[in-house]
C-alpha cells in the first residue's frame, strides 16, 4: 500500500509512546515484540499510524495493546484513507501482517479484546472465540483438539493481558 509499511520495530517502544500513551494513559510495554504501521511524510520520515504489541509466552503469542492513530488517518488524501478502508482499515492491515510475520514461529495468537469495534476486526482477520470472555485465538496451522484446549486453558489462566 502506497505510504504504509508495515514491520516490527526492535525500537517499538520508543517509536510508538505517544501513540500508546495517548490511547491507553500509560507507557509502551518494553518487552516482547512492537509491530507498528509506519506513514512515510513528503520528506521520507516515517510516523507510526498503528501499533500493536504481542508478548511470547511459553510457546504462544499474546497480542495486545493495539491503537490506531485517529489524527493521522485524518490528515491522510482521501485516496489514502480510501486505499487503507479498501484493506480492511490500519489495525486489520497491521494484525494480518502480524499473523503472517509471527505464523512461522506460534502455532497460536491470542488477542485478549475488551472493544467490539477490534473484536469485529480481530473476527474479521481469523481470531475466534475461545470460550472464555475477552479471549480470541488465531490458529497458524492444525493442532490437535487436545492441545487447542491445553493452548486456551494456558492463556486464560494468564488473565487480562
Amino acid at each position: 500500500m502506497s505510504g504504509i509499511r508495515i514491520r516490527e520495530a526492535g525500537d517499538g517502544a520508543e517509536r510508538a509512546a505517544e501513540l500508546f500513551m495517548r490511547r491507553f494513559g500509560h507507557p509502551t510495554p518494553t518487552w516482547g515484540h512492537h509491530v507498528i504501521a509506519f506513514r512515510r511524510d513528503a520528506d521520507g520520515g516515517e510516523a507510526p499510524v498503528c501499533y500493536v504489541h504481542f508478548t511470547p509466552v511459553d510457546g504462544i503469542l499474546l497480542g495486545g495493546g493495539a491503537c490506531v492513530d485517529n489524527r493521522a488517518m485524518r490528515s491522510m488524501t482521501p485516496a489514502e484513507r480510501a486505499a487503507i478502508r479498501a484493506g480492511g482499515g490500519l489495525y486489520r492491515l497491521t494484525l494480518d501482517w502480524a499473523v503472517r510475520h509471527f505464523a512461522p514461529t506460534y502455532p497460536a495468537i491470542f488477542g485478549y479484546c475488551g472493544d467490539a469495534l477490534a473484536e469485529r476486526v480481530d473476527r474479521e482477520a481469523g481470531f475466534e472465540p475461545t470460550g472464555h470472555a475477552r479471549l480470541l485465538v488465531h490458529w497458524t496451522r492444525d493442532v490437535a483438539p487436545a492441545e487447542r484446549e491445553r493452548l486456551i486453558a494456558q492463556a486464560h489462566a494468564i488473565g487480562p493481558f
